[in-house]
């Protein structure tokens, strides 16, 4: 198969453009016209779009003989650069043109590896975002683009509430960016030239979108129109319009400023001369819109923006028009409670190379007249800049612009200027003259660019990688930036010595693990969620519970020295109920000891004051580095050392607890995500398993919500044509207010603030013996957890119901609850559990020590196992749709046990436990595991039904609902008045094919090669495969489906959850048939197409380097859209392309124990031959100085391996027969045989003074 980039060998890829095999659409190989040559269709454009412009300046540009009004005619320059910046006001350095080379039309990135959109605005549309990461020691601000306009489609501080360019969603930023973003606008006149010497002057507008080409239109006025291209790299965003006609090229680079303790977005417009004499110019060029502060703006923007405005002012740092400062006077609202506004945002720009600072034009009627579709700058018909700088502004009652004035300019040929504006917010007015110093110094915006980038590079470190697919290595680095910013970065804190240096966090107490730029994954596309970034050090965000725990699956794998903290994190959210909450948030900390925080306070501060301050502020409750380092600034801490060293003291005497919100409702899947973490977690400590599992306590997260008991959520209502009745599932949970009591309890009476503790289910307070947080040993919550879920399947003993309200992965299944639904998917995990929590018991031969309460529900699920064995039932060859009776009744009896369970611990656990020995364990659990094996055979038996699917695939469905086909009516009813019922029997229904079943079905078969073929093969002759795109629905074919099943059917088929190509379901397909070692299949549909960076990149839309939600399949009814993907990057796909990658390259037990029970090392990769060398699509491979192929990466973000192929062939599942291993001081350590022995393991993996790892095949 062709590759999209050129040969070459890893230490030269950077300075290699890739290439792509596929055709550009818009591709043109004319020659280039020179900037002077005008067509006759560019003439009359010219001739209707004159205006004489007065001026009474005589060295102003008003004195123009000639103007053309935002110039509709220009010549190009065939999709490459027309000038380069010369000597003058910007070196071509600094104008980052040494960045971009001449390149051709199938070249899909730059040689900095950035993605190349060319026409950007007259493509389909698509959305991204900038990563807002600032640096550990920055204050990130968000922003998100678009393929129109200046590209930044909004922007702001800590989530959407807060804006300096409001937030839109992706359809309404798509038509207003181009308006209410950024603008530039230039009136330019050329000094003369031989074919005119009274000279030419115009009035354009770079990147306006009534200059956009139209796609697939071919003319010679479309041949005028500009080029432009778009450069979308890991931390910057850059956009050039190339204007042949003017002789003029303007780039726009944006970036986050990193590691500065204000935030703000950082904007870079240059301009170039690319004709053959003088230009002589001035310019408007920011935000043709811009928020000011004042509380929480979004609702009020979208609903009173207009009344808002009367609040809005515009004020100044100085007596100039240099720094201006955007904020209301007061926060709006009608309440009693009046809250004055400080803090306010800012504009401050620069031509680099200059001291002075530019002005700023913030009155919008001054650019726009009364032209209030900002369509045109209509102010700048009748006006010059100079014009408009010198007469009065006006900033209040109206939302106002931020453009910098450049008011005369004269560029030689070839010559730049750069205009940097910084955009940010500033706590009070009087900050703003130091902030402007600090940015307007000489050199300042460029050595934060490069840092920026550098930041990047760090950040992704861990998965550095250099194979012949030069694609590949790029699209590992930006899936672990996005799984990094979706589940958080940990870093180490409280690393003070060579002790804990050597020590990993379960080693050391004082190490503490915390996951920084995480959020939730909010953007214009998801404009569902609420996205949160606090623009503080150490900047994190909340996450949903699933995606945090599915992105933190690999965090061992890559950071060793965090130890078993996240599988702890999770663990401990386990709820009595067996339930988890929705919002996980970032761990905070607690100083008990106060002689410790007195030590710590005079230890890191310069005076005694700054020492008090300290000590309350650690003293007086929960805390989180970024809200330390937030008051230490307001507050005027005085601090004696280095932040860093301040923050390691600090966490070093601290304790940490895990933090979560209950949010909404249950989910059916939280738990799943548990044994990737375990196994991940064993295959770096195998030697940890038993400590883990035995010698450690978990508390229980005590939520405010409570799941009812059947008999309070069966509802008797009307189907819908009203003809008869039904039973529904309704209202599953309900917000318990005695809970909320509860928690009230642990109220500071002095701040109103509720106590950590409240969090943690407690025993009961009995006379004077106040409660305590109960705890279990992790392998006890996991079988509390085991228990609870096989009491949970449903009355056939197949799928798991969704009884909490809430679905499992799939969430567009939403009304699946309300159906009395189940879920196979949960009971393929509940099989692995099982199958796990018994290997533990086995293996180590510890009892389990589980709450009297669960001890007593387990007796009743075992008691009414043996009375349905005694029964002697056994399943007829053909299952009917009712449920037997006696499978009925002992649903009935379990469900019960669980039922009276949840209300025994509804409040408080006794504190009383039962032992269960580990032989009588293992029973128990063996015959719960046989019980499961069952229910998953009835699955198959029953199958699915659908489009073309008789239920005889062989392909294991996904959910059934149940019919409540008699019941009894309580005399209850719930909140809207409608009966409650208790179900007498049922009927069970089914549904077409959703590729979760089969997905999550492999880990069950995963040792079995023969079962895993058969069932790929399945797979691909089912209705789950689009044959058109070679790729997998997340469903078959929905048609006639009943709308009660959730949202996916109210979509489009193709569109979201209805028929698409769901990538990270996908993804989860291809890593178990990796898992399962189908190796020729796993990279055949790899290259085929079904995984980035090996799609089409016309068709896909967006950069080969970041995953989507979804892609539009083939059942999508426009062919236009089909292959393209949608909700860019904050993807659970990420979390499964790093498990694809770490298979590929580490193998799935990079450490194992030997016989001895010592740890020992062995690196036993999945690699084809194609990633050493791919001579077929032009790369070739680097070689060792034997001659061997060779790849290369990154272990543990520190030590390099690579990989010596000396077979020459696919390395699948082959034994090393020889490791080098180059330690720091330069020695080496040479090892014979398929394992690193265990004194050299461990030193590995403490990250011990190794430098490389050589391994040979």
């Amino acid at each position: 198969m062709t590759s999209y980039q050129q040969g070459g060998t890893y230490p030269d890829e950077e300075a290699e453009p890739l290439h792509s095999h596929f055709k550009t659409k818009n591709s043109n190989n004319s020659t280039s016209p020179s900037w002077k040559r005008f067509g006759l269709a560019a003439a009359v454009l010219a001739l209707l779009g004159y205006m004489a412009v007065q001026s009474s300046n005589s060295n102003e540009i008003g004195n123009v003989q000639e103007l053309d009004v935002l110039g509709h005619h220009h010549d190009k320059c065939n999709g490459k650069k027309c000038g380069k910046s010369g000597k003058g006001m910007k070196s071509g350095k600094d104008n980052n043109d040494d960045d971009k080379v001449d390149e051709d039309e199938t070249e899909l990135f730059d040689e900095r590896r950035r993605y190349i959109v060319r026409d950007f605005d007259s493509r389909s549309t698509f959305s991204n975002f900038l990563p807002g990461v600032a640096g550990v020691f920055g204050k990130p601000v968000w922003s998100f683009y678009v393929n129109r306009g200046q590209g930044i489609a909004s922007f702001g501080l800590t989530s959407k509430d807060y804006p300096l360019l409001e937030f839109n969603p992706a359809n309404k930023a798509y038509q207003l960016t181009p308006y209410i973003g950024f603008r530039t606008f230039l009136q330019g006149t050329r000094e003369g030239h031989k074919k005119k010497e009274d000279g030419t002057s115009f009035l354009i507008e770079p990147f306006s979108p009534a200059n956009s080409k139209v796609a697939g239109l071919d003319t010679e006025e479309e041949d005028l129109k500009p080029t432009r291209n778009m450069y979308v790299g890991t931390n910057e965003m850059e956009i050039e319009e190339i204007d042949d006609g003017h002789g003029v090229h303007t780039s726009v680079n944006y970036f986050v400023l990193p590691e500065e303790d204000f935030a703000a977005l950082v904007r870079r417009t240059t301009i170039t001369n690319t004709g053959d004499d003088d230009l002589t110019l001035s310019a408007l060029d920011g935000l043709a819109k811009l928020e000011p502060t004042g509380g929480k703006l979004q609702w009020g923007l979208k609903n009173i923006g207009r009344t808002l405005e009367g609040w809005m002012g515009v004020y100044h740092g100085d007596d100039t028009l240099a720094l201006p400062f955007y904020r209301m006077s007061t926060e709006p609202s009608d309440s009693a409670s009046v809250k004055i506004e400080k803090a306010g945002h800012y504009c401050i720009s620069f031509i680099e190379g200059e001291n002075d600072l530019l002005p700023i034009v913030y009155d919008t009627e001054k650019v726009f007249g009364w032209s209030t579709t900002l369509q045109e700058p209509t102010g700048l018909f009748t006006k010059t800049v100079s014009d408009i700088v010198a007469n009065p502004q006006y900033g209040a009652a109206k939302t106002s612009s931020a453009f910098a004035a450049v008011e005369k300019v004269t560029l030689s040929p070839g010559e730049s200027i750069t205009i940097t504006s910084f955009y940010g917010e500033a706590e009070a007015v009087e900050d703003l003259p130091k902030i402007a110093k600090i940015v307007s110094t000489e050199g300042y915006a460029s050595d934060k660019f490069e840092r920026a980038r550098e930041l990047m590079d760090q950040l992704t470190s861990s998965v550095e990688t250099h194979t012949a697919n030069h694609l590949f290595n790029g699209a590992i680095k930006q899936n672990y930036l996005d799984n990094s910013l979706r589940g958080g970065m940990p870093v180490i804190l409280g690393d003070l010595d060579e002790n804990s240096r050597a020590s990993n966090a379960d080693e050391d107490p004082r190490l503490k693990v915390y996951h920084v730029f995480s959020r939730i994954h909010g953007d214009l596309e998801r404009d569902y969620n609420d996205f949160n970034i606090d623009p503080t050090y150490f900047s994190q965000g909340p996450g949903n519970y699933r995606d945090v725990a599915q992105n933190r699956r690999n965090d061992v794998i890559f950071s060793p020295r965090i130890g078993s903290f996240v599988v702890k994190q999770f663990l401990s959210f386990i709820q009595a109920d067996g339930y988890e909450p929705l919002t996980v948030e970032a761990v905070a900390y607690l100083v008990e000891d106060p002689n410790q925080a007195a030590r710590v306070a005079s230890t890191i501060t310069a005076d005694s004051k700054s020492a008090s301050i300290i000590q309350a502020i650690i003293g007086g409750g929960i805390f989180r580095p970024g809200q330390l380092f937030t008051l230490f600034e307001q507050i005027g801490v005085d601090l004696s050392v280095s932040k860093q060293r301040a923050i390691d003291e600090l966490m070093a005497i601290s304790t940490e607890t895990p933090m979560a919100v209950y949010g909404s409702g249950y989910w059916a899947d939280h738990w799943e995500y548990y044994l990737d973490l375990i196994e991940a977690y064993t295959s770096v400590y195998p030697d940890g398993e038993e400590a883990l599992m035995y010698d450690t306590e978990l508390r229980y997260f005590f939520s405010t919500a409570t799941v009812k008991p059947r008999s309070q959520k069966y509802v008797v209502d009307y189907t819908y044509d009203g003809k008869s009745k039904h039973i529904l599932q309704l209202d599953a949970t309900v917000f318990d207010k005695d809970k909320v009591k509860e928690q009230d309890a642990f109220r500071n009476q002095t701040t109103g603030l509720i106590a950590n503790e409240a969090n943690w289910q407690r025993t009961a307070t009995i006379g004077k013996k106040k409660g305590r947080a109960f705890t279990s040993a992790p392998i006890a919550k996991l079988f509390l957890l085991g228990a609870i879920k096989y009491a949970t399947r449903d009355a056939y003993g197949m799928g798991i119901e969704y009884e909490g309200g809430r679905p499992g992965w799939n969430d567009a299944m939403n009304g699946l609850a309300g159906m009395v639904g189940s879920g196979m998917p949960e009971t393929f995990e509940l099989s692995e559990l099982l199958k796990y929590v018994r290997s533990v018991v086995e293996k180590f031969q510890r009892p389990l020590v589980i709450p009297v309460e669960l001890g007593n529900m387990v007796d009743t699920i075992n008691d009414a196992l043996d009375e349905l064995i005694d029964s002697g039932y056994t399943d007829p060859e053909v299952l009917p749709a009712d449920v037997p009776e006696v499978l009925f009744k002992y649903w009935d009896t379990v469900a019960a046990a669980r039922e009276t369970y949840r209300n025994n611990v509804q409040y408080y656990f006794s504190g009383n436990t039962t032992v269960i020995e580990a032989d009588d364990a293992i029973d128990m659990l063996t015959k719960w595991y046989d019980q499961v094996q069952l229910g998953v055979a009835r699955a198959m038996k029953i199958g699915s039904k659908g489009i073309d699917d008789d239920g005889t695939s062989g392909v294991p469905p996904s959910y059934f609902s149940y019919n409540i086909t008699s019941w009894v009516e309580t005399k209850e009813k719930n909140e809207k008045g409608l009966p409650l019922a208790n179900a007498k029997s049922m009927q069970v229904g089914v549904f077409p094919l959703f590729l979760e079943g089969p997905t999550r079905y492999m880990k069950l078969i995963k040792d079995d090669e023969d079962k895993m073929a058969d069932m790929y093969e399945k797979v691909l002759k089912s209705g789950l495969r689009d044959d058109f795109l070679k790729m997998y629905f997340l469903s078959a074919d929905l048609t006639g489906q009943s709308y009660d099943m959730g949202r996916m059917m109210a979509f489009a088929a193709g569109w979201l959850e209805n028929q698409s190509i769901w990538m990270h379901m996908s993804y989860k397909y291809y890593l178990q048939l990796l898992r399962g070692k189908l190796y020729d299949q796993f990279y055949a549909e790899m290259k085929g197409g079904g995984m980035l960076p090996f799609m089409d990149p016309d068709v896909y839309g967006r950069s080969l380097m970041e995953c989507s939600s979804f892609i539009a399949s083939s059942a999508f009814a426009d062919p236009s859209i089909v292959g393209r993907g949608f909700l860019a990057r904050l993807s659970g796909s990420t979390a499964e392309f790093l498990s694809i990658w770490r298979l590929m390259f580490i193998g799935s037990n990079p450490f194992v124990l030997n016989n001895d029970g010592k740890v020992e090392m062995q690196l036993i990769p999945a690699l084809p031959l194609w990633l050493f060398e791919d001579l077929e699509a032009g790369a070739e491979g680097k070689r060792d100085d034997d001659g061997n192929l060779i790849v290369s990466y990154k272990l543990f973000a520190s030590i390099m391996v690579t990989y010596h192929n000396t077979l020459g062939t696919d390395l699948f599942d082959v034994a090393p027969k020889s490791y080098v291993v180059t330690m720091t001081d330069g020695s080496t350590v040479e090892v014979e045989g398929a394992s690193i022995p265990t004194d050299t393991a461990i030193q590995i993996r403490k990250l011990l003074g190794v430098e490389s790892i050589d391994v040979y095949y």
